[in-house]
């Protein structure tokens, strides 16, 4: 399995249906609207390399109202306890 971040800069009077039209899409799990310097970001995850090229570069980057995109590809997953022991200040 192959995890993309997907930054998403989109079209302001779109961000919804933007964000629901790439919601739709075979691959993306889950899209978040957030605030910065990017409108979007969208977790991808599908089996191989050219799920990712057709799930983002095929399909993504061409929903209407989207205007950018940066795709970082994810090469270890942490488990929430890890990431909970990591940022522990161990006032236990």
């Amino acid at each position: 399995m192959i995890t993309a971040i997907v930054f998403v800069k989109a079209d302001v009077n779109r961000i919804p249906e933007v964000a629901e039209e790439i919601a739709a899409l075979d691959g993306v799990t889950e899209v978040y609207s957030v605030t910065g310097t990017i409108d979007l970001i969208a977790m991808v995850r599908v089996r191989d390399h050219d799920a990712v090229a057709t799930t983002i570069a095929d399909k993504l980057n061409k929903v209407a109202g989207v205007l950018e995109t940066e795709t970082h590809i994810a090469f270890r997953a942490y488990s929430q306890h890890d990431l909970e022991s990591a940022f522990s200040l161990g006032l236990d």
